[in-house]
């Protein structure tokens, strides 16, 4: 039957690929296409599923783009695509125009570089009422897409161990952006007028994880009104869901507690700015030494697997945590980061665009001031810092989890042998190497400005860079004030900007300012390319239109096609990616509730908040 059905998708398949051989440094290589287009100008060539290429040659490497954007070439063939295993620790990473690179952390060298292979709309004609859909196949290093004659499922895989699967349509591929995204309206008064946050998975389950409260807080002289302190958080697992769903339930509770007790001790509720960073790095610290140590000890003292199952799964995997702080009586702006997730601020300038500033650093191996502080640590340890991750293994330098970076030897050994653990690096000499301690950034928000605070988990930024996500953003403003939906009434003052670039400054501080290049740039240089030939404005929610934007944008095909992917396959081309952006100003209602933008919310979630189970309109959580 397995042969059998081999043979009917060859008879039915066909397909057009474009596509680059693998190289592990150096410049993109030649495209390459069919010889069929070469000739007659088609684009289709038949595909074969059992060698697993279509008839094609390769463009010159060299070629050279005239006015028009046409490509001159010359008929040289260089070798022929080989797997990405040649590629030591990198992921082939294709699809038309777009690296989408998976974060990954605990082996390889993410700074292996490796060029993409484009995709082009496939062409086929259909006899009688015979469907034509169009299909996705996942190759061990790379993608094409095509279309499949016939009726039935496809979900096939080739003789190449080769897999077929149904590509999404545009509006299959929407619906799927769409399903997680919540957008909430903040009608209080106190600088913040909405968040939306959006997720997309490509672990199952999900890896990431994020946060949002406000704390209502009473002033001390009984005329006064109270104030807000925001929290947004977004957790970036790794090695499991299990760290960054603890950061989930505990993370803000354990910081404001250390926040209410500084406020409370201090004169006039007024406490120091390093005070309150203090309070933050303390109320981190406190949550890991629960997740990584006392758990240990309780595990030890009931001796029991399943005891040990329910505390260590948090210890054992790991996460990234960026916590946002916002408190509305001194508008002042806290940015807790442990890791590489990252927040940028947008803000308006005197010439009308937006300008970006990045509100943390990311934390990795490669990051000079981290691996410094690494060695400081650790002198004599020639490989604290090896490839770029510590010990070789872990990228991020700071973690909540991760216990077999802070365990010693022996703590490890007898826990892996009594229950279960991960195996010691026999690197490991003086831990602990990584600490869930962060770097606190404080910046004035300017809410009559418009201000907006981005944050994400670093598999976005290696998609997009930090000016391109604030012009998004400032892109998608621009789209809501010219609309008659609800959201205009937030944006309404601000001004209308270019409607045929992204209306954002370029800034010599932020190519400068020691966070990691987006993998597509790094890898081929796609630097040159008219924004406005990329992106899209289609989404009600913003956290949604960035998502969108960072697969593909206008690139219809190449945002289904990684939305089509399926768990693992997407791994080896995008990360679990959360986004949350965070609008301040003082326009809209002041009604002092928290409601619900059905319109930028998932028809679940938005239904479930009408149900009293998420916020819809709630009072603030105490």
């Amino acid at each position: 039957m397995r042969r059998a059905a081999v043979k009917a998708l060859r008879a039915s398949y066909q397909c057009t690929c474009r596509g680059l051989r693998v190289s592990s440094r150096g410049s993109p290589l030649p495209l390459l296409q069919s010889s069929k287009a070469a000739s007659s100008g088609s684009p289709t060539a038949h595909y074969n599923p059992r060698l697993g290429t279509a008839t094609a040659r390769y463009l010159s490497s060299t070629g050279a783009r005239d006015s028009s954007g046409t490509h001159h070439h010359s008929n040289a063939r260089p070798e022929p695509l080989r797997s990405s295993m040649y590629v030591r620790g990198a992921f082939v990473t294709l699809l038309s125009g777009l690296v989408a690179y998976g974060a990954w952390y605990n082996s390889g060298d993410s700074n292996s570089e490796s060029p993409i292979a484009s995709t082009t709309s496939a062409t086929t004609t259909a006899t009688g009422a015979v469907p034509t859909r169009s299909v996705l196949v996942i190759g061990a290093d790379e993608l094409h897409t095509g279309t499949f004659v016939g009726d039935g499922p496809i979900s096939k895989t080739t003789s190449d161990n080769e897999r077929v699967v149904e590509m999404l349509s545009p509006e299959q591929a929407t619906r799927k952006l769409r399903q997680y995204e919540q957008s909430v309206y903040v009608n209080r008064g106190q600088g913040v007028v909405r968040y939306d946050v959006a997720q997309l998975p490509s672990n199952d389950p999900i890896e990431d994880d994020h946060a949002e409260k406000i704390v209502e807080v009473p002033n001390k002289a009984p005329s006064s009104d109270p104030s807000d302190w925001m929290f947004w958080g977004v957790f970036d697992g790794h090695s499991g869901w299990t760290t960054s769903a603890k950061l989930r339930q505990a993370l803000i509770s354990f910081v404001a507690r250390e926040l209410n007790e500084t406020y409370k001790s201090s004169p006039d509720l007024i406490p120091s700015a390093a005070a309150v960073e203090s309070a933050i790095k303390t109320g981190f610290t406190r949550l890991d030494d629960e997740i990584v140590h006392q758990s240990v000890q309780r595990v030890l003292k009931s001796n029991n697997r399943l005891v040990a199952a329910e505390h260590l799964a948090p210890a054992l995997s790991g996460s990234c945590a960026l916590l946002s702080f916002y408190d509305s009586k001194s508008k002042l702006l806290r940015v807790a980061c442990t890791g590489d997730s990252r927040a940028v601020l947008g803000r308006r300038s005197e010439s009308g665009k937006w300008t970006a500033t990045a509100l943390s650093t990311d934390q990795t191996g490669s990051n000079p001031d981290e691996a410094a502080r690494l060695r400081k640590l650790h002198p004599g340890e020639e490989h604290v810092v090896r490839h770029g991750r510590v010990l070789g293994g872990l990228e991020p330098t700071r973690a909540f989890g991760d216990a077999s970076y802070k365990w010693s030897r022996e703590l490890s050994e007898k826990l892996r042998e009594k229950f279960f653990g991960r195996s010691v690096s026999p690197l490991l000499k003086t831990p602990p190497y990584v600490t869930a301690e962060p770097v606190v950034t404080t910046t004035k928000i300017e809410p009559e400005k418009g201000d907006f605070v981005v944050m994400a988990t670093d598999g976005f930024w290696e998609m997009l860079t930090n000016e391109e996500v604030v012009g998004l953003v400032g892109k998608w403003i621009e789209s809501q004030a010219g609309s008659s939906s609800k959201s205009s009434g937030y944006f309404s003052f601000l001004q209308k900007g270019s409607k045929t670039a992204l209306p954002v400054e370029s800034s010599e501080s932020e190519k400068n300012s020691g966070n990691k290049t987006p993998i597509r740039q790094r890898q081929w240089g796609a630097t040159g390319t008219d924004p406005m030939e990329r992106f899209v404005v289609q989404d009600k929610n913003v956290a949604t239109h960035l998502v969108r934007n960072a697969l593909g944008g206008k690139n219809q095909e190449q945002v289904s096609a990684l939305l089509t992917l399926p768990s693992p396959f997407s791994r080896r081309y995008r990360d679990d990616l959360t986004v949350q952006v965070i609008f301040f100003g003082y326009d809209g209602p002041k009604t002092g509730e928290i409601v619900v933008n059905k319109e930028a919310t998932a028809a679940a979630l938005a239904a479930a908040a009408a149900d009293g189970n998420k916020t819809g309109p709630v009072k603030p959580k105490l």
